[in-house]
């Protein structure tokens, strides 16, 4: 797929810098600045439906955990006392 970029000439004459010193060529640098934001952005949108599944959870059940009982949960990742996750509670 063919697309074309508009750029105004500061920000094509920051990519060329920036590829000259990355010995890669402009097309790579756009290439992956594209590709790094689209990631970043399906991240955001996939912990946003996430939240919205559990909010949903929530609403339906009434099942929870409070802060403290995730910290807690937490705080005991990696050490020889770890537990496992609290049971969810109305």
């Amino acid at each position: 797929m063919a697309t074309t970029v508009k750029l105004d000439a500061d920000l094509k004459s920051r990519i060329q810098h920036l590829a000259e010193l990355r010995h890669r060529s402009s097309h790579w640098i756009i290439r992956e600045a594209i590709r790094d934001y689209v990631e970043r952005e399906e991240a955001r949108e996939n912990f946003k439906q996430e939240a919205l599944a559990a909010w949903q959870a929530y609403q339906e059940t009434g099942q929870h955990l409070i802060g403290q009982e995730v910290r807690h949960w937490l705080s005991s990742w990696g050490t020889e006392h770890e537990i496992e996750i609290p049971e969810c509670h109305e």
